[in-house]
């Protein structure tokens, strides 16, 4: 949909005219998968597909949302004075954490909105759609109010909400990549300092392409804290004899003198994951900066043979998708990107080659799997802002 339909549909549902437009991207994360909870680096970028917000003020304490998404909820009432997690509430939870943190930092939110969201962010697909709805409403609320909060604080109220009020044991990257996005630039972020720097995603000929599995990541809470378990358990047995603060403080040559201290396969498998994807990624950073992008691609397979062996979150679906994209003509890498389990891949594909790409991956897809994936090109955009 765009805008003028979005203004069309914002009037027939609420009976008024709207009075701003705000957009909130989603994000891919171009290498640095599972490295944010191990002190290590991510290498995430803004995307142009994500969630539209548009906005009129009320004259009451009522807030009142709506989703395209999800039309058959309809429009859920909420008030200012009752911003408490209910389950009932549905994906409002989302706006509401985001406006609860902020008013519980002593923020002045006189009077309620009327907010319509859409998102063309496919659901499931691990391109954080709820991180995008949390910085969209952070936005939103500074702007409309006049609040002059930092970007930098509206992403820490949008973890916050993630973890506190949602209670998902997510890191930060998700929430900052959608917050602090420039176009044409991915950011290196050193999760254990929020300090960063924007690095050219400058792809010459080529073109990121989401590949999405269709599969829906439902395990990925599930194993995403037995993992993150084992990579503190291996990073205690590493402590008794090393003195570091995190997984991402060793390199490879440190961690393979120290990995006896582990004393458990699947552990120290774990843990050299965490360990060499956090170096992937300070490499890959490199190499944008040279323009060497054959080395970036070379990167992003190793990341991904990385997932699939030593941290096993990858899966029949997103192996196919990937391994099959690294055989097309035109490909200079791919992996599975997000939690995993389901959710996405991205391939870095010369733009003269995708539409054979697309045909080629989706057929040995279908084959494997019994349905087909979808295929989105990403351009890296800014982050969360009004748009008029």
């Amino acid at each position: 949909m765009n805008t003028e339909q979005l203004t069309q549909q914002f009037e027939t549902i609420f009976g008024t005219k709207n009075e701003g437009v705000y957009f909130s991207p989603g994000r891919i994360n171009l290498i640095g998968e599972h490295t944010d909870y191990n002190g290590g680096h991510v290498f995430p970028a803004a995307i142009t597909i994500g969630t539209y917000g548009l906005i009129k003020k009320r004259e009451d304490q009522l807030l009142r949302f709506y989703s395209a998404n999800f039309p058959e909820l309809g429009i859920i009432t909420v008030s200012l004075d009752d911003l408490n997690y209910k389950k009932e509430d549905n994906w409002t939870n989302y706006p509401k954490g985001m406006i609860h943190y902020m008013k519980e930092d002593g923020h002045q939110i006189p009077y309620g909105l009327d907010i319509f969201f859409y998102g063309n962010i496919p659901n499931g697909a691990g391109l954080s759609s709820s991180a995008s709805i949390e910085l969209l409403t952070g936005v939103i609320i500074n702007n409309e109010f006049q609040l002059d909060i930092p970007q930098l604080e509206l992403v820490k109220y949008g973890k916050k909400t993630e973890n506190d009020f949602i209670g998902v044991n997510s890191g930060i990257m998700d929430q900052f990549a959608i917050g602090m996005g420039k176009k044409d630039q991915a950011m290196l972020l050193d999760t254990n300092t929020l300090k960063y720097e924007l690095v050219p995603a400058a792809f010459g000929d080529n073109v990121i392409v989401i590949m999405n599995t269709n599969k829906r990541r439902e395990l990925a809470d599930s194993k995403y804290n037995e993992r993150r378990s084992e990579c503190e358990e291996a990073l205690r047995r590493l402590q008794t004899d090393l003195p570091i603060h995190a997984l991402g403080d060793l390199d490879e040559e440190a961690f393979e003198k120290s990995r006896h201290l582990i004393n458990d396969d699947t552990l120290e498998r774990r843990a050299k994951h965490a360990v060499t994807e956090n170096q992937r990624t300070l490499k890959a950073k490199e190499a944008l900066v040279r323009n060497d992008l054959e080395t970036f691609g070379r990167l992003l397979n190793a990341s991904h043979e990385s997932l699939q062996f030593d941290y096993e979150v990858t899966g029949i679906e997103l192996d196919t998708l990937v391994a099959t994209a690294q055989k097309q003509p035109g490909v200079l890498g791919a992996r599975m990107t997000g939690a995993g389990f389901g959710g996405c891949a991205i391939a870095l594909v010369n733009k003269d080659m995708v539409e054979a790409f697309k045909e080629q991956v989706n057929s040995v897809y279908t084959q494997t799997t019994g349905y087909p994936a979808d295929f989105y090109i990403a351009s890296v955009d800014d982050g969360a802002r009004q748009l008029n």
